[in-house]
């Protein structure tokens, strides 16, 4: 299906965003932030446009203005360390936006980012400052990168392990929650399927009433009727008996008169 105006328009602003994204920018830099914030008023249009593409392209495109969007608020935290935790909770986009991409460029610059993240969380760590190939030790001495100390270069293989422990830990994490999501997904299917059995036992219990409830009111017909029948021989045999002691009442008067 051909792609509509908007959406053509949509990709280029995009494309855009993500090459300015890519660059080295400074702080006073605005139009990224403006650029963003009309892909999201595109994205919606898009959304309520009749000839909008997929819902997976739309997804992806979602994802891929969330993550401009999260990368832009990445940017204004103070800290080395917050940038570098929020950076790590920001998902890039699936595919190329362009047709000449290999990478998708939000997964680019996502990895660009990183890196960035993880220099200046060394800078910091240990108090490199100034111009590139410098550095400034909190004692106020001043040495060249080539000529780094022993003690320095320690520090930074300690810090390189400590990124990597916390690395290893988030990786566990993801690990433990996906076997969490794994097993509560179990738990929920062995769930239903309890309740599905417990719901055919019910219908059954209850088929089962309405039958015996059938034939209990088969069984009160029948026997209201016996009792009817009941009645009906008893007052006719009552009524023979009444009529047989009244007339044996006469024929004994007749027989027998009154004495004198």
């Amino acid at each position: 299906m051909a792609s509509s105006r908007l959406e053509i328009n949509f990709i280029r602003l995009l494309s855009r965003c993500e090459s300015i994204a890519s660059e080295k920018r400074g702080e006073t830099e605005w139009r990224l932030e403006k650029y963003v914030g009309a892909l999201q008023e595109m994205l919606v249009a898009l959304r309520k446009s009749p000839g909008k593409p997929t819902p997976e392209v739309l997804t992806d495109y979602t994802r891929k203005v969330d993550f401009l969007k999260g990368l832009l608020e990445a940017e204004k935290l103070s800290s080395p360390t917050e940038k570098a935790l929020a950076n790590q909770f920001l998902a890039p986009g699936r595919t190329p936006t362009i047709a000449n991409e290999r990478m998708p460029a939000t997964k680019t610059v996502h990895m660009q980012t990183k890196a960035r993240c993880t220099e200046e969380m060394r800078d910091e760590l240990l108090g490199t400052v100034g111009r590139p190939g410098r550095l400034v030790l909190t004692t106020g001495l001043t040495l060249t990168g080539n000529c780094m100390p022993l003690d320095e270069r320690q520090s930074a293989a300690e810090l390189d392990a400590v990124m990597q422990h916390h690395h290893n830990l988030q990786e566990k994490l993801a690990e433990d929650m996906l076997n969490l999501a794994r097993n509560l997904k179990n738990n929920t299917m062995a769930a239903q399927n309890i309740i599905k059995q417990d719901n055919q036992t019910l219908s059954h219990s209850m088929r089962q009433a309405d039958l015996n409830f059938e034939k209990l009111k088969t069984e009160s017909e029948r026997l209201e009727q016996h009792t009817k029948k009941s009645v009906n021989w008893l007052l006719w045999l009552m009524l023979i008996l009444v009529s047989f002691t009244f007339i044996s009442m006469i024929l004994f008067i007749r027989i027998f008169p009154k004495l004198r």
